[in-house]
């Protein structure tokens, strides 16, 4: 084998430029796949992160029927105090589950006195909340000395556009209205806390409270629940962990179903068209390879035909002829890989080190290009299985060849 593969290198090195040619254009492919691939998993991997981390969790639990009127903030789909300790029970038994925030969201009325406008909030406990969401007291705009504090009962947090709109300040005192399940219409003052950035885009008007200020203003006996947000010890954990959770949904006396950020949020869409880009660009990598071994080596299957025939009149076996051109192609291909990879990791090393920003929604992302392992151990075995795949016709063809014909080819 030793031998085959110097005679192969001796062969590739025989017509020097179209060699390089040849492998310049693979290792072009092979660049393509890392650079792009690097930024399109790490934009995916950023974008993914900003809505689970600061917002959404991995994981929601709702009432059965809840997210179909999702739109509407119904207060009537909530997880009474039994089926609120039943879930919490549940998860407490999970290991793979870090934390989980139970939150009331509804819609109501922001007022300065003068001025009165809409807002979707979101009632939450503080210290719960940022266990389950921690990137989330990014989006504050301001210092928050203790995350697990970054509200207290009486407090605010108001959106960047309503702050705007209704020419508001910190430490401003404003009314909130809002309608209970009963249809009882209830005001409390509060104080803003702080201005908050709206990972969904400028028109986006969630505000948070604390929960006992929203059990005052929509007159509950205890704190009736309508999501549970969760956040997983690991990710790549998603999809057994709400499969898990699926189970248990679908048992007779469940009254709550699970659903992951994906089936919640829009921008899953664009994290799926991610996903089918770097599958095309893996596509057109195997079309390069594809092409580019085949020519050559049947380039040099053509040129070689004297010599083949040399080889298979002084008895060199059709399998060892076959061996020696699938070697060629082969080392072509992985010389174009290894040198491909190296070019590729250097430009994403330099793009990480001049660091690409972003805007996603209203916050300001700092994109790090970088790929997986896996991802270069794929795009390996792909070149090489193709540069075994595409030299395969030619050699097979040269192994077949009558010593004779051969010979007598001018």
């Amino acid at each position: 084998m030793k031998n085959i593969l110097i005679i192969a290198l001796r062969n590739l090195s025989r017509n020097t430029r179209r060699t390089i040619l040849t492998s310049s254009l693979i290792a072009f492919g092979v660049v393509l796949v890392v650079v792009f691939g690097g930024l399109a998993i790490s934009f995916k991997s950023q974008m993914v992160g900003v809505l689970t981390n600061t917002a959404m969790g991995d994981l929601q639990i709702h009432r059965k029927g809840y997210v179909e009127s999702i739109d509407n903030l119904p207060l009537n789909l909530t997880l009474s105090g039994a089926e609120l300790a039943k879930v919490e029970s549940m998860l407490k038994g999970m290991p793979e589950v870090a934390a989980y925030s139970p939150r009331i969201k509804f819609g109501a009325m922001i007022s300065n006195y003068a001025q009165t406008s809409n807002i979707r909030l979101s009632a939450v406990y503080p210290d719960l909340e940022n266990r389950t969401v921690s990137g989330f007291v990014k989006r504050i705009k301001g210092n928050v000395p203790d995350p697990d504090k970054f509200l207290s009962p009486g407090e605010i947090l108001v959106p960047e556009n309503l702050m705007k709109g209704l020419s508001l300040k910190t430490g401003d005192e404003i009314v909130l209205v809002a309608t209970n399940k009963e249809g009882s219409v209830n005001a409390i003052t509060t104080r803003i806390a702080a201005v908050t950035e709206n990972v969904f885009g400028p028109s986006g008007k969630d505000g948070y409270i604390h929960m006992q200020d929203a059990q005052t203003l929509l007159r509950m006996d205890e704190p009736e629940i309508v999501e549970i947000a969760i956040h997983l010890q690991n990710y790549d954990q998603l999809g057994p962990t709400s499969a898990q959770l699926k189970r248990d949904a679908t048992a007779p006396e469940a009254s709550f179903e699970v659903h992951t950020w994906e089936q919640l949020s829009p921008f899953a869409s664009i994290a799926r068209i991610v996903d089918l880009l770097i599958i095309v660009v893996k596509v057109i990598l195997i079309s390069i390879v594809l092409v580019s071994i085949l020519n050559i080596m049947t380039m040099s299957v053509y040129e070689r035909i004297s010599e083949i025939g040399m080889m298979a009149a002084i008895g060199t076996p059709p399998g060892r002829i076959l061996s020696l051109f699938l070697v060629e192609g082969f080392a072509m291909g992985l010389l174009s890989t290894v040198a491909g990879i190296a070019v590729g990791l250097g430009v994403l090393w330099v793009m990480n080190i001049s660091r690409i920003e972003f805007t996603f929604g209203q916050m300001n992302v700092s994109l790090a290009p970088s790929i997986p392992v896996t991802e270069l151990v794929w795009v390996t075995v792909i070149v090489l299985f193709v540069s075994l795949l595409a030299g395969f016709q030619p050699a097979s063809k040269a192994s077949k060849m009558e010593p004779v014909d051969a010979l007598g080819h001018v």
